[in-house]
């Protein structure tokens, strides 16, 4: 009885795993496209500038690229010859995997690459962890910039002056729980596995697998050298989608409209705050990116129906891009396709 409830529960929480984030895009689809006038939406996104298109494809690749640069510079105390091709590879194909599932493709693209480079899988979740760490903390920098580039917007967006403050409590939280598992790894070790094992002893097993892979995945950076490197490609990452962000002004031509200056910082602001709305955990941000693109560019004085062309054009670039390359990288680094399938579509818990 005890074993059919709990498989039961486990059925349900995979069914909500799967549905929640469906609705919640779904939600922040409705949200985006309220009031629209979906005709005019679709007008503008048909007569897009084909070169420009080609620039945004190239810096969205490029961005690609350095993403898996900096996993391979973070893997490097690991192994020295990780392939770039497959840290590009198995990034494309955890991103493809986050379309449907958003919370698979981190373990799916630490799995593959784990199998392809003949690494354990522990200290390959462990690099991933040690991304979105970083990734957080520069997610805070942005949005501080942003702030003071355009003073208004905490007036325009309230709920940006609570994100920054999580955010940046994230970003002390990360740094403080960093120092604290690579300076004192066994003391900080034994007081989080002692005070989990009084909540429950099965809760304790898996905070210390979880403590295993972020001791492997902390400890494979290392060196000033890789300190430098990583931070340097970091900031050329948050950089390239500054650019990106702007490049998509000119596939409509939006720097011809109503007067409102297109700059570079306008795509910096609009990079970082449409950034949110990918960590939201909807299927490829599809949704909450509409939603907050298109704040944002109202909030600069862009009509509704440009913005929403705005937002939904530059998504299903980015999308076709990254099934493509998903695909791609899906036949060409995996020879054994059947394994492949098991992983991406593995439960967390099982891998």
């Amino acid at each position: 009885m005890i074993s059919g409830n709990k498989k039961c529960s486990e059925q349900i929480r995979k069914v909500i795993n799967f549905t929640l984030p469906i609705l919640l895009s779904i939600i922040f689809l409705y949200i985006a496209f309220y009031n629209s006038d979906l005709k005019a939406v679709f007008q503008f996104v048909s007569h897009p500038s084909a070169f420009w298109i080609i620039i945004f494809l190239l810096t969205t690749l490029f961005s690609h690229f350095l993403r898996a640069l900096r996993w391979k510079v973070i893997l490097h105390s690991v192994k020295k010859d990780v392939s770039i091709k497959n840290t590009f590879g198995a990034l494309m194909i955890g991103y493809g995997v986050n379309f449907i599932f958003p919370r698979l493709g981190e373990i799916s693209r630490a799995a593959l690459l784990g199998k392809w480079e003949g690494l354990s899988r522990s200290s390959m979740f462990g690099t991933v962890i040690v991304e979105r760490v970083i990734d957080v903390i520069f997610l805070g920098l942005t949005l501080l910039i942003s702030v003071y580039l355009s003073n208004d917007l905490f007036a325009n967006f309230p709920w940006l002056k609570s994100t920054l403050y999580i955010t940046f409590g994230l970003m002390v939280l990360a740094i403080i729980f960093l120092y604290l598992t690579i300076r004192l790894k066994e003391k900080f070790y034994n007081i989080i596995i002692k005070l989990v094992s009084r909540i429950s002893i099965r809760l304790a097993g898996k905070a210390a697998y979880i403590f295993k892979m972020l001791t492997e995945g902390f400890a494979s950076l290392k060196g000033t050298k890789n300190y430098l490197i990583t931070i340097l490609l970091s900031a050329s990452i948050i950089s390239t989608y500054a650019l990106t962000s702007y490049i998509g002004f000119f596939t409509l031509g939006m720097q011809n409209m109503n007067g409102v200056p297109v700059s570079y910082k306008l795509g910096w602001v609009l990079m970082s705050i449409s950034s949110i709305g990918v960590v939201i955990p909807t299927p490829g941000g599809t949704g909450s990116y509409h939603t907050l693109a298109k704040s944002v560019l109202m909030f600069f004085g862009f009509s509704l129906n440009i913005s929403l062309a705005y937002a939904f054009l530059t998504h299903i670039i980015s999308f076709i891009l990254i099934i493509f390359l998903a695909l791609v990288s899906f036949f060409l680094l995996n020879k054994q396709q059947p394994q492949l399938l098991k992983i991406v579509t593995s439960d967390p818990d099982e891998l």
